[in-house]
């Protein structure tokens, strides 16, 4: 049940049956028919329904932002000098080269983070790769070439800048040697094509962009019929803090003059301005300056969205449901209000909807 909503997380006991371990198509369902919570922040009305109903909550003139960037096999087999075997994630792809990766360790049919790697470490990867570890990935530091003179304590590392050797190029070594990156609620591996959204056009996530997975090409087309915007962007997510809730790291993004063109419009006509999904709102706010114009934009985004900071791009979000303290309800919460976010999760789980990247959906709108 909901205790108490600490700044900036919401703090509540998810039922482990309230996890989705399998895609709705393993449940019987096609993928636009999982659940749909829609919720006004301006009333608190709220209305259960099933995803493919959505068309029936937009309206001519909103414009709805999505998140094109597609899935890798993000997760890849990789062995210490001494022969441990761990897992290596791939997050992020950085400047000069440079990867974020995480390291984690198995456990059954899962993993947990690996906490012990070492700077200049290098394990071994399949078919002849090998990723060398250079330095502890501080969130903090600036993006530049000079990574590898930073000096950083090894003590409970998670993230770590390294860089890659591999035989072939990345695209086509993941395809061979690659995996999905899953948790420990996912106790199946899925194909990449369960971690896809139908409108992928470039890969480069290192865990699916999940708001829009539910959607088709037949509901995307009675979207755009009823005159509802359907806009592009890019942002290349990393990989989650599911158990550590760390805030987020830098991702890539870019956001197209279209796409910002078309936002400005809206905004200035009044019309609601809906995002896909956490990612879609970083990369929005990213180019969002205090005047609330959006620009055309490319880079790396530290940005992190908190009450105190605010939200300038849009005024509706489509999500999925967050675990209990996940740093993007701090995002959540910026955008309805904390009564809001109280009122729709306690709907949820009295509800019982789904959580995690194979759940249900919620619709935040004014």
């Amino acid at each position: 049940m909901l205790t108490t909503l600490q700044s900036p997380t919401l703090q509540f006991d998810l039922p482990p049956e309230l996890e989705a371990g399998q895609p709705p198509e393993a449940r019987g369902l096609a993928r636009d028919q999982v659940r749909l919570m829609v919720s006004h922040y301006r009333d608190d009305r709220v209305y259960h329904t099933r995803f493919d109903q959505i068309p029936h909550y937009l309206q001519a003139g909103d414009v709805v932002v999505i998140n094109t960037s597609g899935t890798m096999n993000a997760a890849l087999p990789a062995q210490r000098a001494d022969g441990t075997p761990l897992e290596l994630h791939l997050s992020t792809r950085l400047p000069a080269d440079i990867w974020s990766v995480e390291l984690r360790r198995l456990c059954g049919h899962s993993t947990t983070p690996f906490f012990d790697g070492r700077a200049g470490e290098q394990l071994s990867l399949p078919g002849g790769g090998l990723v060398t570890l250079l330095t502890p990935h501080n969130p903090a530091q600036r993006l530049t070439s000079s990574w590898h003179n930073v000096f950083l304590t090894n003590h409970r590392v998670r993230l770590w800048l390294a860089v890659l050797q591999l035989p072939l190029p990345l695209g086509d070594y993941l395809s061979q040697y690659g995996f999905p990156i899953r948790y420990s609620y996912v106790t199946d591996a899925w194909p990449i094509s369960y971690y896809q959204t139908v409108y992928t056009n470039e890969i480069g996530s290192a865990e699916m962009p999940s708001a829009g997975r539910a959607f088709t090409p037949e509901l995307i087309t009675q979207l755009v019929a009823k005159g509802v915007q359907v806009l592009p962007l890019i942002l290349h997510t990393g990989v989650a803090s599911v158990e550590e809730h760390e805030r987020p790291y830098e991702e890539y993004y870019r956001v197209p003059a279209v796409t910002a063109t078309a936002v400005n419009q809206a905004r200035q006509q009044g019309k609601r301005i809906i995002a896909v999904g956490t990612t879609v709102i970083r990369a929005l706010e990213t180019v969002t300056d205090e005047q609330a114009v959006t620009h055309a934009g490319t880079g790396w985004t530290d940005v992190v969205i908190t009450p105190q900071r605010g939200i300038r791009a849009v005024n509706g979000l489509l999500t999925g449901l967050h675990e209990p303290e996940a740093t993007h309800l701090a995002m959540l919460e910026t955008l309805c209000g904390r009564a809001h976010l109280r009122h729709t999760y306690q709907q949820a789980l009295a509800h019982q909807y789904l959580w995690h990247e194979f759940g249900d959906l919620h619709l935040i709108l004014p």
